[in-house]
């Protein structure tokens, strides 16, 4: 198992990946259609990583593959999480980035932590502090204040845009949950998987709409950023997921914000209003409230078995039905047994207990 500090840095590289590509995103728009960005983004992504597994194959190394690989009943998760991710949620913040600067643009995305960790809590019944709740509130506030209408914006068509941002980081709230439901498998597959059937559902849309395909380098430009920025990011979001649980990741993945209001404001060198700036500090208290939780008490495990790359931690004092070499981390099936202990831990695919009220 990862440390919580590593787990915290996967997630935050996550998010600086993704964070840079809404900038380029809103560059690429002037030359291509929504529909066909997000396809390029995620055929980029999905390509880029089977070149991986197959380079990791042929390497020989399935022994350090991160995971395991899907499984039947996980299919339907894995689905529905491509339909909202993949096909719906790019689609939406394309059209939104048509007509909203790329900062106020990025800082909106903070939404999608927000909104990954109320489904998380509400639905899926994860565990959420009151921290964390009050940091959610600030980003929420945040998102209010960068959306809400002013004279300046009112015609501009600022928060109708902003709007659609809003429900794209609905869509990929839904498929944050969706894949924490199947994080112990392989995270480059998983993110191999959505990236070619997103790319090829996009893609296709934009083809029937009568777009065509743009110039060869703006298709590299494309799909190199989507590689890095949907699919790198991905594979290390879905192993973040695996360790730190889906509300706390959606909080550390709340800082992509950061790094492409940065990589924007280079590119458009202009001041930002007032709102923004309101906006920027209510969603940075909100990110460091997350930051700065911690979660304690004394909990049991019961017996759980599983598959996922691992090392021989306090949660793995396993035998092996296998010669085994000493080398970690490795993978295999490996059983669980019930334990009670008290450390400070974030809802993993070890921690997924039922807390008592108050």
């Amino acid at each position: 198992m990862h440390s919580r500090l590593t787990a915290i840095l996967i997630a935050l590289s996550a998010a600086a990946l993704f964070g840079a590509t809404t900038p380029i995103a809103k560059a690429l728009l002037g030359a291509m259609p929504p529909f066909m960005v997000a396809g390029l983004f995620y055929l980029g992504s999905g390509i880029g990583l089977g070149a991986v597994i197959v380079c990791r194959r042929l390497a020989r190394a399935a022994s350090a593959a991160d995971g395991s690989g899907l499984r039947m009943p996980e299919l339907p998760w894995l689905a529905g999480a491509i339909v909202a991710g993949g096909v719906a949620g790019p689609a939406l913040l394309m059209l939104g980035l048509a007509s909203t600067p790329a900062a106020t643009s990025s800082l909106l995305l903070n939404l999608e932590g927000v909104l990954t960790a109320a489904i998380a809590w509400i639905v899926f019944r994860e565990n959420v502090d009151r921290q964390v709740l009050l940091g959610m509130a600030a980003i929420v506030a945040g998102g209010v204040v960068l959306s809400w209408p002013t004279d300046s914006t009112a015609g501009s068509g600022v928060s109708g845009g902003a709007l659609l941002i809003v429900l794209a980081c609905a869509c990929w709230a839904i498929d944050n949950n969706l894949t924490r439901r199947i994080s112990t498998a392989d995270a480059t597959v998983i993110a191999c998987a959505k990236g070619l059937a997103a790319g090829a559902t996009n893609l296709g849309i934009a083809l029937a709409m009568g777009a065509h395909l743009p110039a060869p380098q703006d298709i590299i430009a494309a799909m190199t950023t989507g590689f890095g920025g949907y699919g790198v990011s991905l594979v290390l979001f879905v192993i973040a997921l695996r360790h730190l649980g889906t509300a706390r990741t959606g909080a550390y993945f709340s800082v992509a914000p950061v790094f492409g209001v940065a990589l924007s404001l280079a590119m458009w060198p202009r001041a930002p209003g007032a709102a923004f700036w309101i906006a920027a500090g209510l969603m940075a208290l909100g990110v460091w409230l997350h930051v700065r939780e911690r979660h304690e008490h004394e909990h049991t495990h019961e017996r759980l078995e599983h598959t996922h790359r691992h090392t021989h931690d306090e949660h793995h004092r396993h035998e092996h039905a296998f010669p085994y070499s000493g080398d970690e981390p490795h993978t295999h099936p490996h059983v669980h047994l019930p334990i009670t202990h008290s450390h400070a831990h974030f809802p993993d695919i070890h921690h997924r207990h039922p807390h008592k009220p108050g």
